[in-house]
């Protein structure tokens, strides 16, 4: 049935039980019993708390052969840290049952959940970059700033109903009370590569997805998310009224045309940043430093898609 498993082979399936819509848990049966008809051993923990996912994925990745993520791009990335961390290298599946679901999206996962709990019978074993950030791993997203809050500052009833609206809506009112945040951003030091950008910005990403955040979407752009580099996205503060309305228009046109808008990509960045600046690592909040080092690291994990 499978060119990835054999029976008798482990899976180790972490989920998020209050993830999104809360949806997973009426397939949950159904999951089981489609994995048991293809000889799957099937562990089932329950997360109840942040860091629950990540700790399973330390303490038990190694004895399974695929770990299963059910849940949101917050505890896909806790499980990818977690198998990281051990060192177990064991290949993740990913049913995505949050409320936006960019790396979901990114990689091609189907919307279903029973559609994408068939993928890790079917599907390829296909390598991935991740990024650290000071030492703590993020599977396609660092930003701050405009919409950076946006994940984790809207009701999870609210994403509930109204899934991606709820986010694009809360973009729209971080672009009215848009804050500038100074930042020198350095790429590639001590390389022929080396650039430096510094300024008053609104936003900033480092990403490895053409999604990010539900709200900006970079599918018309050359994001290749095992290249061993990262895309950064920067855009600075508008001078003027025309220069905001240019810049809206850019982005709501899936556009990155404008002059306050800066798209590269880079290997290693240094991020040094006013101080009290939060920042979001995949839709997670992450409290930030003065000083941020992000690297890649290429074909860091092992995803079936």
């Amino acid at each position: 049935m499978s060119n990835i498993t054999k029976n008798g082979d482990r899976i180790l399936f972490i989920m998020n039980p209050k993830s999104g819509t809360m949806q997973t848990a009426r397939y949950l049966s159904d999951i089981l019993q489609l994995y048991s008809n293809a000889g799957y051993l099937t562990t089932v923990l329950m997360t109840q708390k942040s860091g629950d996912a990540r700790d399973f994925a330390i303490e038990h990745s190694a004895d399974a052969d695929v770990v299963i993520v059910a849940g949101g791009d917050g505890t896909l990335n806790e499980v990818i840290d977690g198998v990281i961390t051990s060192g177990s290298g064991t290949k993740i599946g990913y049913i995505p049952s949050g409320s936006t679901n960019d790396f979901a999206s990114s990689v091609g996962l189907p919307k279903s959940i029973m559609e994408s709990a068939e993928v890790v019978l079917t599907g390829k074993p296909t390598t991935f970059d991740i990024g650290s950030f000071n030492g703590r791993y993020f599977s396609y997203v660092a930003s701050f700033g405009a919409f950076t809050s946006t994940s984790y500052s809207v009701p999870q009833n609210l994403k509930n109903i109204m899934g991606h609206t709820a986010y694009v809506l809360q973009g729209i009112r971080d672009i009215v009370n848009i804050k500038k945040i100074h930042a020198k951003v350095t790429t590639d030091e001590g390389t022929p590569n080396e650039e430096v950008h510094e300024g008053d910005y609104i936003f900033g990403a480092i990403c490895n997805s053409t999604s990010v955040g539900g709200i900006l979407k970079l599918d018309a752009f050359d994001v290749d998310m095992n290249d061993g580099m990262m895309e950064v996205l920067l855009i600075e503060s508008p001078s003027s009224l025309i220069e905001l309305n240019e810049m809206v228009r850019a982005l709501l046109g899936n556009s990155l045309e404008a002059p306050n808008i800066s798209f590269f990509s880079a290997r290693d960045i240094k991020v040094e940043i006013e101080e009290g600046t939060h920042w979001t690592l995949d839709g997670e909040y992450e409290k930030g430093a003065n000083n941020i080092e992000i690297h890649t690291l290429q074909s860091a994990i092992e995803l079936i898609v």
